[in-house]
C-alpha cells in the first residue's frame, strides 16, 4: 500500500515512571480504528527517538530541545529520598537536603533531577541506572533521591521513601517534533488536556475517521428478504368457528299442540 492508503496508527513514547494508561484508554474509546503503540524509552533516549521520528509523540521529562520539539507541560512530581525501612529517615514525615548531609547520596547516570549541587557525600562511583542505585540502597550503601514515580516503579518491600520538599523536581511534558503536528498528534493533545469528545477540537477529523473506517472489516447489512414470513397456505388470523345449518344440538323446537282423544257421542 502507498503512504496515503496505509491504515493510520500512532506511536507514543514514554519514559520510566510515566503511566499513560488513562490516556491510552480514552484514545481507544475515541479512535478504535487507529491503533496506538507504546514505545518505552529511557529518559536519555527520549529526545533522540522523537527527533528521529521513531515515535509520533512522547511523554518525557524536561529538559527537551525546544528548537526542534514542541512541548506541553503535564505535571511536576514530588521528589523523595529512598532509604531502607530501618533508616532514621523512615521515622519522619519528610526531610530536607540538609538532613542528608551525612549520607552517601547516590547519583545514577540516568538521573533526571538536574542537581546544581548534590546533597550529602558522593559515592565512589556513580551507578549506571536508577535500578542499580536502588539495589545499592537495599544493600545499605547509601540513599537515593528521585521523582516519586521512580521510587514507586522500583519499589521493594525492604525500602521506603519520604518527600524532600527543597530538592529539585522533575516535570513531565507531552512532546513531539515541531514540524510534525499531525491530526493524530492534535487528537492526543486534546485527550491529555481533557477535551471532551463533544468538543469541536476533540472530534477526530474527517480524514482520520474515513481512513479508520476503511481499515475496519465491513459488516454485512441484514437482508430484508431474510425476514420470517408465514409458510404458504398458512393464515395469520383465527380459524372461523364451525357453523351449523340446523338448530344447535339439544335445542328444543316449538311445543306441539296437545292432542286429546275424540269424545264419543252418546
Amino acid at each position: 500500500m502507498t503512504g496515503s492508503e496505509a491504515s493510520p496508527s500512532f506511536r507514543l513514547a514514554y519514559v520510566p515512571g510515566v503511566t499513560p494508561t488513562k490516556w491510552v484508554r480514552i484514545w481507544n474509546e475515541r479512535l478504535p480504528g487507529v491503533p496506538l503503540t507504546l514505545v518505552g524509552v529511557s529518559a536519555a533516549e527520549a529526545v533522540g527517538v522523537l527527533v528521529g521520528r521513531d515515535a509520533d509523540a512522547g511523554l518525557v521529562r524536561l529538559p527537551v530541545d525546544r528548537t526542534v520539539l514542541s512541548a506541553i507541560p503535564l505535571y511536576t512530581e514530588t521528589t523523595v529520598v529512598v532509604v531502607p525501612k530501618d533508616h532514621l529517615v523512615a521515622a519522619v514525615d519528610e526531610v530536607s537536603t540538609e538532613d542528608l548531609a551525612d549520607e552517601i547520596v547516590l547519583h545514577p547516570l540516568d538521573d533526571t533531577l538536574g542537581w546544581e549541587e548534590l546533597p550529602g557525600r558522593p559515592a565512589i562511583e556513580r551507578p549506571a541506572t536508577t535500578a542499580d542505585a536502588v539495589e545499592l540502597v537495599a544493600a545499605g550503601v547509601g540513599v537515593l533521591v528521585v521523582p516519586q514515580s521512580l521510587a514507586r516503579l522500583h519499589h521493594r518491600k525492604d525500602l521506603t521513601y519520604r518527600p524532600v520538599p527543597d530538592a529539585p523536581r522533575s516535570s513531565v511534558v507531552l512532546s513531539w517534533p515541531e514540524d510534525a503536528t499531525t491530526d493524530l498528534v492534535e487528537q492526543f493533545i486534546g485527550i491529555v488536556r481533557g477535551r471532551t469528545v463533544n468538543s469541536s477540537r476533540g472530534r477526530p477529523p474527517a480524514s482520520v475517521t474515513a481512513q479508520a473506517a476503511d481499515a475496519q472489516p465491513k459488516r454485512k447489512s441484514p437482508d430484508a428478504r431474510g425476514a420470517r414470513r408465514p409458510a404458504a397456505g398458512t393464515s395469520t388470523g383465527k380459524a372461523p368457528r364451525r357453523g351449523s345449518s340446523g338448530a344447535a344440538k339439544g335445542a328444543k323446537g316449538p311445543k306441539a299442540a296437545k292432542r286429546g282423544k275424540p269424545r264419543r257421542r252418546s
